[in-house]
């Protein structure tokens, strides 16, 4: 096999002919971690091996530099009904691995999980029988997680936050072990950082979501690819992910409310100087008059905003974007 450089090493080169089709699809999307590949390819053929079920790995290598693609070709050779790799040209990110995984994976039950061996594979059993009792989405919970305190208390914020602030009740948001059920992964838009908050936007969309306390191991071998810089970046995303599910549907009432309240602080702050200048008091060029025409005109704009959202939504409504149906009985 060539080792060059592909975005995608599509099913055509990467798969043999199968007779099942693959029931259980685990993407393990991966950026310099050749040191844990081979072990943790061990571990999920014993843990899906004992499931009995037709099942595949799908390994997205994010551009990584060290030996990591050398690594998965071995793999997908030695295995290939099994293996299947995706290599992108460069680095993009784990939103954009966890992407193209979904796009790819065949499975009606989709599992990810980073490569780094800090999630153990022996969990996933449980955590498809949590699935099967009705719900779309089973999310690992790091009830006792093995990271130093620079990751752990900013992550307990950061939970607390979202838990907060979206409604849905979980402990650990951004843990990459998750199950799903395909149709909830059809339904996701992924871009930007907005792995982080799969849970949320999966339960926006109707499906139901819930979460399973499991072992969680030190890091076996590397070390962390995030920095503080993703503290910033989850900010912004934070708040993309609050306005998507909370007024994407409904502009309007957004930027219409914040207009109007801008507006009327403008028009209370004019209407008391129109009081001042009746009763002899001068208004000149007072700094509080440029606030009040400030306000007012900020206020015009937030509404004009809110109606061409409403615009540009009623010209792009599609229902089937819209709401997720679980079945149709005819």
């Amino acid at each position: 096999m060539s080792k060059q450089s592909v975005a995608t090493i599509g099913r055509a080169q990467l798969s043999t002919v199968s007779n099942q089709v693959p029931e259980i699809s685990v993407v393990i999307p991966l950026f310099d971690e050749e040191e844990t590949l081979d072990l943790l390819y061990q571990r999920l053929t014993e843990t899906l091996e004992g499931l009995q079920r037709p099942y595949e790995m799908v390994f997205v290598d994010d551009g990584s530099l060290d030996g990591s693609y050398q690594k998965l070709v071995a793999l997908y050779e030695a295995d290939p009904q099994h293996v299947r790799v995706i290599q992108f040209r460069r680095n993009f990110g784990k939103t954009a691995a966890l992407a193209v995984g979904f796009r790819e994976a065949e499975g009606d039950v989709i599992v990810t999980l980073d490569a780094d061996l800090q999630d153990d594979p022996a969990e996933i059993p449980r955590m498809l029988e949590v699935l099967e009792e009705g719900y779309d989405l089973v999310v690992a919970w790091r009830q006792r997680r093995q990271d130093p305190l620079d990751k752990t208390l900013p992550s307990r914020l950061f939970n607390a936050t979202v838990a907060t602030l979206t409604g849905v009740r979980l402990h650990d948001f951004n843990c990459g072990f998750k199950v799903y059920r395909r149709e909830a992964t059809e339904y996701l838009k992924l871009y930007g950082d907005l792995h982080r908050f799969i849970p949320v936007l999966v339960s926006w969309k109707g499906f139901r979501v819930t979460e399973v306390p499991v072992v969680h191991h030190p890091r076996a071998a590397g070390q962390s690819k995030y920095g503080w810089t993703r503290y910033g970046r989850g900010l912004i995303d934070f708040l993309v992910v609050l306005f998507l599910t909370s007024y994407l549907r409904r502009p309007l009432q957004l930027f219409g409310g914040l207009g109007v309240a801008v507006f009327s602080l403008g028009f209370g702050i004019g209407a008391y100087l129109s009081v001042q200048w009746f009763l002899g008091s001068p208004i000149g060029w007072r700094p509080i008059l440029f606030l009040a025409i400030l306000a007012m005109v900020v206020g015009v704009q937030l509404a004009s905003i809110g109606l061409l959202g409403e615009m540009i939504r009623n010209f792009a409504y599609d229902s089937a974007d819209e709401y997720s149906v679980r079945r149709i009985l005819r």
